[in-house]
């Protein structure tokens, strides 16, 4: 049986699905950001700016970066679930790479709201 990632009570068809929906949230914000540099040769500065200084552009951006960070953390779990056996170890590979996606989460939040 395949334990949740986020709790004792889920199964694993809930965190399949959601890095699943992540992964198309990803495609289809990637899928847009290359039709608009295709649509807009030669941008500037000030044309990013722009871009990322409009309130939609920051709310799908940091959907996306949440998005992406859920889809990293369910990927790594299942690698650490799977490969690293001791529990010690495993454990503390799970914090790390918390603590690293929350300092990326925070660090991507600084840089869109300060746009």
């Amino acid at each position: 049986m395949v334990k949740s990632v986020l709790g004792v009570n889920h199964q694993g068809l809930r965190d399949w699905v959601l890095q699943r929906v992540s992964a198309i949230l990803m495609a289809i914000y990637s899928i847009g950001l290359l039709a608009y540099v295709g649509c807009h040769a030669g941008l500037s500065y000030a044309d990013w700016h722009g871009l990322f200084s409009m309130m939609w552009m920051k709310v799908a951006t940091m959907l996306v970066l949440v998005g992406l960070l859920y889809h990293a953390w369910i990927g790594i779990w299942t690698i650490f679930t799977d490969y690293v056996k001791p529990f010690v170890v495993r454990s503390i590979l799970d914090v790390l790479v918390l603590i690293m996606l929350a300092a990326c989460f925070f660090w991507g939040l600084l840089i869109l709201w300060s746009v």
